[in-house]
This record gives structure tokens, C-alpha cells and sequence, in this order.
């Protein structure tokens, strides 16, 4: 399957202090690539045919050539988007947005004001989300929303779709919290295996409700899999969902320093296949065994690296594990995911529940984790 999507960390400096943040974002990384640089990566993403290119951070807009790498983005034919923490975007920036070319940009907003403001580190983050959806929509760029579910956001995401709705907000994009960077240093923000139980139908009715007020729900790479609401949820037949971790299969993720990964969120130690100072991105792509962990001579992998409760799932073979960023940040190894829909349901069967239970710490550096080890009791 060729590549089509890259996620593009532009600096690691960052207006905000998340308390969950999996990149440890506040200040530029050391060696951030030159505006030369960037422009030629441009073009290089281009060649190897992606289609669609995301602008992350830290906060993209801190850095000062932006706007300039998002035009040559879309100069070179590619959708240009972003994802952004949202606060203090002002309407003339969003105006230049719209000029550049950045089609659509995603807000982050974590739960109600209290809770995101407490998560964001920064008073008044929340009522900055809104301000730039406003902006957003005022400039004719689309905008949509993400959210992380964990301990403390999990009950507030029905009154959070009411307020996305009310704001004219078309998409919205939800993902687990996992123990990445400042995560891992909070681990009491985790959700529990158990508490799949309760999210779950919640995110169903979001998604019913959504597809008639217009507001679609999209899950992330790390909510499923294959429990009842797998349809609902995703959109499609049983032929068509999840079909095993994407990275490098789909999806490029590059750090603002060259360093480039097959999905944006995975450990670096563990997962960079090369940087695009010493090879191209073109034989980083065809080379890096990094990159091609989850394809083999050409086809996607087999289950030989599951293990725990995914090697004897009945849906291995398709599923190959779920989410390798969610696994990796647990286990420190992919091939068994505690956060699985079907897995809670099998457990809470057996009379079973999960817990997951920090061993070791983080070290902390960027997109680093901690161990955990999982315990299981009688529910």
C-alpha cells in the first residue's frame, strides 16, 4: 500500500504545558531543520507520492517560516492541513492560513474548561479553542476538533459534542490517553482496561447523534476493536475495519529535526528509521527496517510478534495487535494492547478485570515511556 499521509512536527517549541503532551513540547528542539531544509523535504514528500501532509508541533505557528513551508506544501499539490493547541491563533492568522493554502485545522480541546485549562497548563486555553474556531470559520477553513479521553475527560465528552456542535465544528477525532512523555509521569490520568465498558456506548451514542446534527466522530488508531459498535464507530462493513497498525504502511511521521518515523507518535529510540540529513526520505522509506515494521516482503506482517492476551485473540490475524504506539508505551514492546474493546468484554466474561500498574519510569525525553506491567483480578 504506497504511502499517503505524513504528519510533520515543525518545532517542538510550544505555548502550552500539557500535562499529557507525548513529545514533551515547550521549547525548539536541538538542530531544527533550516527553512531550506524544510522546503526540500517538501519536495521530497511529494515524490514519494503523499497526498496529504499535517502540520503539527509543539505549535506549528511558533515557528517563523510556517506559513511559508505550508504554501510550498500545497504549491506541490498536496492537501495541506494542521492540528493546533488553538490558543492565541488570532484572526489574522488565521486569514494567512486560508492564503497559504491550509485547508482544514484541527483545535485540541480537552474536556470542559476547568478539566482542559488543568490538562493544557495555561488559564484561559479553553475560551482561547473557541475564539479560534471562530476565526477558523470566519476565514473559510474547516475546522474540526481532537480530544484525548482519559481519567478526567472521559465523563465530560457528551456536553463537550454539545458545545463542538452548537460551534459549527464538522469533524471531531477522539484517541485514549497512553503513558507517552508527560503521560507516562502521570499515570493516574490512565484509563483502566475496565473502563472501555463505560466509554464505549458513550462514543456510540456521540456517533448516532453526530451523524444527524453533522458533526462526525472519528475515532482514533487506538479506540477499538471489534466490539459491537466497530460499525457504528468506523463507518464501514466487517471487510473493512481495522486492519492492523498503519505505520509505514500509510503514514509517515517526521520530527522537526529530519528525524522521520512510520506514525508520529512512537517512540523515537525505538522507531526512527533514519533522518533526512544523511539519506533521502525516498531510501529512508525503502530501507528503514524501522519503517517497514509492519510489512514484510511487501505484505502486511504476520502475528509472530503478538503475545499476552492478543497472540490467542480470534481476531489476530487481522488485527495484529491494534495500536503499536499504545502497546510500546505500556510494554515497552507492540503486540499486545490493553486497550481493546473486545478484550474487556472477553474479560468481563471471565469474571476477569485488568489493571494496568506502572514498573518504571519514563526517563524523560521526547515521545519516551515508562514500563507497566498488567494484573489481572476478579472483577
Amino acid at each position: 500500500m504506497p504511502r499517503a499521509y505524513a504528519v510533520w512536527e515543525l518545532t517542538l517549541a510550544c505555548n502550552l504545558a500539557c500535562v499529557h503532551c507525548g513529545s514533551r513540547a515547550g521549547t525548539q528542539r536541538e538542530g531544527e531543520l533550516s527553512t531550506d531544509e524544510a522546503l526540500d523535504l517538501v519536495r521530497q514528500l511529494a515524490e514519494i507520492g503523499i497526498t496529504e501532509v499535517t502540520l503539527i508541533g509543539g505549535e506549528a505557528f511558533l515557528r517563523r517560516d510556517w506559513l511559508v513551508i505550508a504554501a510550498e506544501i500545497a504549491r506541490r499539490g498536496m492537501a495541506c492541513t494542521m492540528t493546533t493547541g488553538g490558543y492565541k491563533l488570532t484572526r489574522g492568522m488565521a486569514g494567512r492560513m486560508r492564503d497559504a493554502g491550509i485547508g482544514r485545522a484541527s483545535v485540541s480541546v480537552d474536556g470542559l474548561e476547568a478539566t482542559h485549562d488543568r490538562l493544557r497548563g495555561k488559564p484561559g486555553s479553553w475560551q482561547s479553542c473557541w475564539r479560534t474556531f471562530g476565526h477558523l470559520r470566519g476565514a473559510g477553513i474547516a475546522a474540526t476538533c481532537n480530544t484525548q479521553i482519559n481519567r478526567l475527560t472521559a465523563a465530560e465528552l457528551l456536553p463537550l459534542y454539545e458545545l463542538l456542535a452548537e460551534a459549527g465544528v464538522s469533524a471531531w477525532q477522539v484517541q485514549l490517553t497512553v503513558p507517552a512523555g508527560n503521560a507516562a509521569d502521570n499515570a493516574g490520568l490512565l484509563l483502566q482496561p475496565p473502563d472501555l465498558l463505560e466509554i464505549f456506548p458513550v462514543l456510540a451514542e456521540i456517533a448516532r447523534r453526530g451523524r444527524k446534527d453533522g458533526l462526525m466522530l472519528f475515532p482514533g488508531n487506538n479506540v477499538g476493536y471489534y466490539g459491537p459498535y466497530e460499525k457504528l464507530l468506523h463507518g464501514a462493513e466487517q471487510p473493512a475495519w481495522w486492519q492492523g497498525c498503519q505505520a509505514g504502511v500509510s503514514t509517515l511521521g517526521i520530527e522537526s529535526d529530519g528525524t522521520v518515523k512510520g506514525c508520529p507518535s512512537l517512540p523515537t529510540a525505538a522507531y526512527a528509521g533514519g533522518n533526512i540529513r544523511e539519506r533521502s526520505l525516498a531510501d529512508i522509506v525503502r530501507g528503514a527496517p524501522e519503517l517497514n515494521l509492519n510489512m514484510r516482503a511487501g505484505t502486511l506482517a504476520g502475528t509472530s510478534h503478538l503475545w499476552g492476551f492478543c497472540a490467542g485473540c480470534e481476531h489476530a490475524a487481522t488485527c495484529r495487535g491494534g495500536c503499536t504506539w499504545t502497546a510500546h508505551t505500556f510494554f515497552g514492546r507492540p503486540g499486545n494492547n490493553p486497550y481493546c474493546h473486545h478484550r474487556a468484554l472477553v474479560q468481563q466474561a471471565r469474571g476477569v478485570r485488568e489493571r494496568l500498574e506502572l514498573v518504571d519510569r519514563a526517563p524523560g525525553q521526547p515521545f519516551d515511556h515508562g514500563i507497566f506491567r498488567i494484573i489481572e483480578e476478579p472483577l
